[in-house]
Order: structure tokens, then sequence, then C-alpha cells
């Protein structure tokens, strides 16, 4: 459980090996922008591979979910078995939504986030209580990134490219180190890394102090336009 000083705010997602979050568990879940490869994940299923520890059941942890996640679980995991695990404990959490458009609930235990979401989030972090999870939500992902509200990212790369969809990372993203503080890799080749923020991009370079004859040539000639 967390506390005052170290409710955490952690995003779980599946991605393929180029990014891609998109519908990742069927056709239907999201096929917004001509997407046809919803459920890519399903083949790369695997019983080495621990949902719960990843956040994905949403145990003792409280949900932050965008509009369309929302959806999707409120049109499925209230209507399954009463004793599959995940639905009972995803119907009980406690759910914080982000949306502009919907202005009624109807899942058990949600409430809208009202305001700026931003400014929302950083409210919930500040109060006592258990960490909070993201599952999926794309979109909420990008914009808490770009606020620096993300302290640890859940990300399950499968070994699929897609090529085109909604990816984990927009080119908004706000540009900061990462360091992996788990790994595992599935049967199926399903590399499950658990990563906190590392501060800022350190830039470098691998060239030697002093550059070579031909590469102060090549560097003339770029400036030149004749490369």
């Amino acid at each position: 459980m967390g506390s005052p000083s170290t409710r955490k705010l952690i995003a779980s997602a599946f991605v393929s090996l180029d990014g891609i979050m998109q519908a990742p568990g069927g056709p239907e879940e999201d096929p917004t922008g001509g997407f046809t490869l919803g459920g890519w994940m399903f083949a790369f299923g695997a019983e080495d591979m621990d949902f719960g520890a990843a956040g994905f059941d949403g145990k003792d942890r409280e949900l932050v979910l965008g509009r369309r996640t929302y959806q999707i679980f409120e049109g499925y995991w209230p209507y399954q078995p009463e004793d599959d695990p995940i639905a009972k404990t995803l119907n009980a959490a406690k759910k914080h939504v982000a949306s502009r458009t919907l202005t009624a609930l109807h899942w058990n235990n949600s409430a809208l986030l009202q305001g700026d979401v931003v400014s929302a989030i950083s409210a919930l972090k500040a109060q006592p209580g258990l960490d909070l999870q993201i599952i999926g939500s794309g979109h909420l992902i990008q914009t808490l990134q770009a606020a620096s509200l993300i302290d640890e990212y859940n990300v399950w790369t499968f070994p699929a490219v897609l090529g085109r969809g909604k990816r984990l990372f927009s080119e908004a993203a706000r540009p900061s180190a990462l360091r992996l503080v788990r790994s595992q890799v599935s049967t199926t080749g399903v590399v499950m890394s658990t990563y906190v923020p590392s501060g800022d991009i350190q830039p470098g370079t691998f060239a030697s102090a002093e550059p070579s004859e031909k590469e102060l040539a090549r560097h003339q000639g770029m400036a030149k336009g004749v490369w």
C-alpha cells in the first residue's frame, strides 16, 4: 500500500517491437484510423507471463484510465463470471477516469477526474492511499509523461512489427532517460520490462578528441552542401 510520500503513478502497456500499443486484445477493441490488426498480442500468450506483477490486474492499486480504455473495460469486466480473479479485482478497484466528453460513469466505484488532468493527477498523488495504476490509455500516458508525473513503466514488448497505429510515445514525448529495474522474457519471446525515470538525456559522442583529416573534410563538404 502507498503512503503520502510514496504513492506512485505506474503505467503498464503492451507494445509491438515498433512501439504500437493500439488494440492488443482484439479486433473490435480500437479500430480507429483504419487499424486492422487488433488482437495482435494473442498468438504470444504464455503461462509464464505474470500479468499481476506488471499491474495489469489492478490488484492493490487504484486505476487511472483514459476514456477509450474505460469504455472498453466497462463493457467487458462487469459481465465476466464472479469467480474470475481479474474481473473481481478490477470491478472492485477505485477508478479515476480522464475524459472531456463523458458526463456519467456506470462502472462500479468510478469517478471522473475534474478539471485539468495534470493538476488532478498531481493532487491524487499527494493524497494518502494505494499506488495509482494506468492500464492502456495511450493518450493519457503521453500527457502525464510530458508532465513528468509517471514514476514507473511496465512495458511488455512483443516480437511483432505492426507498421502503423497508436504508439506508446509520440513525437511530443518529453526527452528523458529511463533505468531498467526488472526484465524477464517469456517462452514466446515477450520482453517484460520495468523502468523508472532516470533524469534528463545526457548527449555525448564516441568521436575522438582530435578529428582525422577525412572527418574534417567530410564536415567541410557537408557545410558547403556538396555531399
